[in-house]
């Protein structure tokens, strides 16, 4: 079976996030294994301060890359990342699955990644070039790959 590893900075304080979340889990497990790992946002004193942010975006990226499954397809999440539709993204995640049987999908803090982590990854993808706060971009993410997986096998949830 599939292993889908979704690394996320920040976590969920709102109930009705974690509902979607669990839902789409739920929903995922007939395709895949799912694991959420989530991460701790490093403490920002001064937003304005861009040293202090590229600080907390390294000290993120370190604890993202350590998390990372070994032989995973990557895939950040970014805004200069590759924009695809629903068929394009079923087609990726799928071709990425074949070759190695895990995926792991990263979000990053409301600061983004740090480019290193960028870097290391094998695919960047944009979700939508509109901006979301991380925590709904989580249950975007999942209900994306939940739709890729139903149009890979054939079912009419994608209309």
């Amino acid at each position: 079976m599939i292993r889908v590893t979704v690394i996320s900075v920040g976590s969920l304080k709102e109930s009705y996030l974690s509902a979607a979340i669990a839902e789409y889990e739920k929903r995922l497990s007939a395709f895949c294994r799912i694991e959420n790992i989530e991460l701790k946002e490093a403490r920002i004193r001064d937003e304005n301060d861009k040293t202090e942010i590229a600080a907390a975006l390294e000290d993120e990226g370190t604890r993202i890359l350590g998390r990372i499954p070994e032989g995973a397809v990557t895939f950040a999440l970014c805004v200069e990342g590759q924009d695809c539709d629903s068929i394009a993204l079923s087609r990726l995640l799928g071709d990425a699955a074949d070759q190695s049987g895990k995926l792991c999908l990263i979000i990053g803090s409301s600061h983004g990644l740090a480019e290193r982590v960028k870097a290391a990854c094998r695919h960047r993808l944009s979700l939508s070039r509109l901006t979301f706060p991380h925590q709904l971009l989580r249950v975007i993410l999942l209900e994306s790959v939940y739709r890729s997986f139903m149009i890979r096998a054939g079912r009419s949830y994608h209309k």
